[in-house]
């Protein structure tokens, strides 16, 4: 190891003029180079020496001025800590050999990657971490408000009527003017506050809660039939449906605080709707669009750069498709039971019938008895149907419309995305005029051409920013109904 090699005396030349530095102790002064070379032979078998996170700091971190004392522990043949150091970082400096180059690399490569690590795992911490403060920001926003729908009343006789239904809102609010007020409500005016909420906060990514669907069937015989079980249950099934709506609407944030919601809960008349008409002009235009609005979504395909919206698109896609057909079997379930429950009434108004007619006493007791426990039976399937109806059926339709609304959302995010590669096409468009302009030498047309330019490369700003916000937006509104949803699954969006 001490041959003629000018390198290799280089290294005993160096020590030196760091140790002249310092103050002598009474030492012989042989002892450094003594510890260099038994820290040389010494530093290859210990691996997992406590002192290599000092000699890592040496790397990575300016060496601190020696003191007295930790020369004269180096001169007095003492191994602390701060030895350590020194030596490593000189052998480090002076060896050029292939072993040591070795050595080297392996002590820089846990110093580059020890700070590397922790850049890794907080970049990608960081989406995770934004979720979860919106998650937190959504589950604290709760509000002091109760809405009830109750009272269903037909007003108006013929095919001119409707049912009206009285809305009951309670809070502690200070936008409302009271604490407590009630006022009736038409079925069109639940339809025309979401045709104002759609209008407004849609197109800026919001998830709007869809009101429960029109049944010209179902309202028709309301209108011109009797009082029958058939109607009844239509009427309660609407009011149990639009009480979900509005309930669903007030504990959204954003929809709370629009004016058109509140004058909804405390305005005593409101103006009719109209537009929400099946067969009026406003009714045919939304269908026309419905139906413009499938077309464009058929032919644009949208180049998704997010992960994240890649997989909840397709999930919502897949849930839906799944809630659909399970929604055809509980039909299908209820339609059964009522059916078994009409069955059951028949046989046990049957078997009453026939122990009546039986002269055997003993025989005609136990028929009655039948019939009785039949009447039960007919009754408890009837109540079986009917929950199954309204907390299964239901709340499957109302899943499926919420999960419509959902990708309503993402639909508007497509059409921001859209409007901002149209932009782009088009800036790309006038960049291409302009060089053709500037080939054939017109100067003429050359402003013209820049400033059109100008304007479009601000359009394009505009439109990615628009993007953003909106994509920003329905992340929002996407983690707030799956939080929702986990927490009351019976009752999402509440």
């Amino acid at each position: 190891m001490f041959g003629d090699d000018d390198d290799e005396e280089d290294l005993f030349k160096e020590p030196p003029k760091v140790v002249t530095k310092k103050p002598q102790p009474s030492g012989p002064p042989v002892d450094v180079f003594t510890e260099v070379k038994s820290d040389v032979k010494v530093k290859p078998q210990v691996k997992d020496d406590p002192t290599d996170l000092f000699a890592e700091e040496a790397l990575t971190a300016p060496a601190p001025k020696p003191s007295s004392g930790s020369s004269s522990s180096r001169t007095n043949g003492v191994h602390s800590e701060e030895q350590d150091l020194f030596s490593e970082a000189t052998v480090e400096l002076s060896l050029d050999s292939p072993c040591n180059d070795r050595k080297n690399k392996e002590a820089v490569k846990p110093s580059v990657s020890a700070p590397a690590a922790p850049v890794a795992s907080s970049s990608s911490k960081a989406p995770s971490k934004s979720l979860e403060e919106l998650e937190e920001e959504e589950s604290e926003d709760k509000f002091d408000l109760n809405i009830s729908i109750t009272n269903p009343e037909k007003v108006g006789d013929g095919m001119n009527a409707y049912m009206a239904y009285k809305v009951s809102t309670q809070t502690s609010l200070t936008m409302f003017r009271s604490k407590t007020f009630t006022v009736r409500r038409r079925f069109s005016d639940f339809l025309g506050l979401f045709e104002k909420l759609s209008e407004k906060h849609s197109q800026n990514g919001y998830l709007i809660p869809p009101p429960p669907e029109k049944s010209i069937l179902g309202m028709t015989k309301v209108k011109v039939g009797k009082e029958d079980p058939s109607s009844a249950e239509f009427v309660e099934r609407r009011r149990a449906a639009l009480e979900r709506y509005l309930q669903r609407v007030v504990s959204h944030p954003s929809l709370l605080q629009d004016p058109d919601v509140r004058e909804f809960l405390e305005k005593e008349e409101l103006p009719r709707a109209v537009s929400t008409q099946a067969l009026s002009g406003a009714g045919f235009l939304k269908m026309l669009n419905k139906a413009t609005d499938a077309v464009s979504k058929m032919t644009i395909k949208m180049n998704e750069q997010d992960v994240w919206f890649d997989e909840k698109i397709q999930d919502v896609e897949n849930e839906e498709q799944h809630l659909r057909k399970l929604h055809v079997m509980v039909e299908s379930l209820v339609n059964h039971r009522k059916e078994l429950s009409g069955n059951t009434a028949v046989f046990a108004k049957s078997v009453a019938m026939l122990g009546s007619s039986e002269d055997n006493t003993a025989l005609s007791r136990a028929l009655s008895q039948l019939a009785e426990v039949e009447d039960r039976i007919e009754q408890l399937h009837q109540e079986q149907a009917s929950n199954d109806f309204f907390t299964f059926s239901e709340l499957l339709a109302d899943y499926i419309r919420l999960l419509g609304a959902v990708r309503g959302c993402f639909d508007q995010r497509m059409k921001a995305w859209q409007r901002w590669q149209d932009a782009e096409n088009m800036l790309q468009k006038k960049r291409e005029a302009e060089a053709k302009l500037l080939w054939a030498n017109k100067p003429d047309k050359l402003q013209q051409a820049k400033d059109e330019i100008t304007e479009w490369e601000a359009k394009v700003t505009q439109y990615e920013r628009e993007f953003e916000r909106i994509s920003a937006t329905v992340r929002k509104e996407v983690i707030r109904f799956d939080h929702c949803i986990t927490c009351s699954p019976m009752d999402p969006l509440q």
